[in-house]
């Protein structure tokens, strides 16, 4: 039986197609294996730029915090541990930034649904599949098309410009993770700004920066500034996310009401599906997997992604 409506149209008012349909799908015969081996990146400019901005800011609070803030505190530990800290944060929002942009989503194959490989797959008597009008492909239960990524998206949650990617069944762990550690070094940062800016109305502004003091106020109220945005917008992603997992539905069910047709999978075992194994500290490294994609030299055709 059918998931949703509009799967079933796409299939009534697009069927799959036949041997003489000139759509060219030798583009997308890679295996998976081979898939799995290539870097995955999105060629549209507003994500690139905002993807820019999200590095360009998180380096501007780590230039604050290290050169106005930790440098010039005459307390060396007090510099050394709050300096390691909010630097392992940064790094770590910003490699787990990279996995999320950088990882195939779980994009389904361009081009697959042929007369020969829906013979090639065996289905029983009456048992239907769906079809994606957009990029001609067997689109899974669970699936969606992104109109910037020109793919079907396997358990697609949504796409976030400042990823340059969707959010979806294989990078989904990597985007919580971004906004984790996001949201716990824009606190690090605001508590550290507080703390700076009660030692500098101690000090009469007079030892508390290398800076002059009105640079000094400018740089650290637009930090607060660039903090408190940060901090509530990724809070409130860490959540729905969170909150998405241990409910086994994504933003895009949930607003489309789509009734579950799926076995859920509920709180600790969406968990476990999601970032992989019992809980552990390898939940928190976006580290986990990782490995150089292998050089992808054949052109692409027929979408804005490519391959390295």
């Amino acid at each position: 039986m059918p998931s949703s409506g509009h799967r079933l149209r796409d299939v009534e008012h697009h069927p799959l197609l036949a041997e003489n349909d000139n759509y060219d799908s030798s583009s997308s015969s890679s295996s998976e294996a081979d898939v799995a081996d290539r870097v995955w990146f999105i060629r549209d400019g507003c994500g690139m730029i905002c993807a820019v901005m999200t590095w360009l800011l998180v380096v501007y609070a780590d230039f604050v915090v290290t050169f106005v803030m930790l440098l010039p505190s005459k307390d060396f530990w007090y510099s050394v541990v709050n300096g390691v800290l909010f630097n392992c944060l940064a790094v770590l929002a910003l490699s787990s930034h990279l996995r999320t942009m950088l990882t195939d989503p779980g994009a389904v194959p361009k081009g697959n649904a042929t007369k020969e490989h829906v013979e090639s797959l065996q289905l029983k008597p009456g048992e239907v599949i769906y079809k994606c009008p957009k990029c001609c492909c067997i689109k899974p239960e669970r699936a969606h098309h992104c109109s910037i990524c020109k793919r079907c998206i396997r358990k697609m949650d949504h796409h976030c410009p400042w990823v340059n990617n969707c959010v979806g069944e294989k990078n989904q762990r990597f985007f919580v993770l971004f906004t984790m550690y996001i949201a716990l070094s824009s606190v690090h940062a605001l508590i550290l700004c507080g703390l700076q800016f009660i030692s500098c109305v101690r000090g009469q502004w007079t030892e508390c920066s290398d800076f002059s003091p009105p640079v000094t106020v400018i740089l650290l109220i637009l930090l607060c500034l660039e903090g408190l945005l940060f901090f509530t917008f990724t809070a409130v992603m860490f959540g729905t996310q969170i909150h998405s997992i241990c409910n086994d539905e994504t933003e895009i069910e949930r607003l489309k009401s789509e009734k579950p047709t799926w076995e859920r999978r509920l709180r600790w075992e969406g968990m476990r599906s999601v970032f992989g194994g019992p809980p552990s500290l390898l939940w928190m490294n976006p580290f986990v997997g990782f490995r150089l994609g292998r050089p992808q030299t054949r052109p692409r055709k027929g979408g804005p992604e490519f391959s390295v």
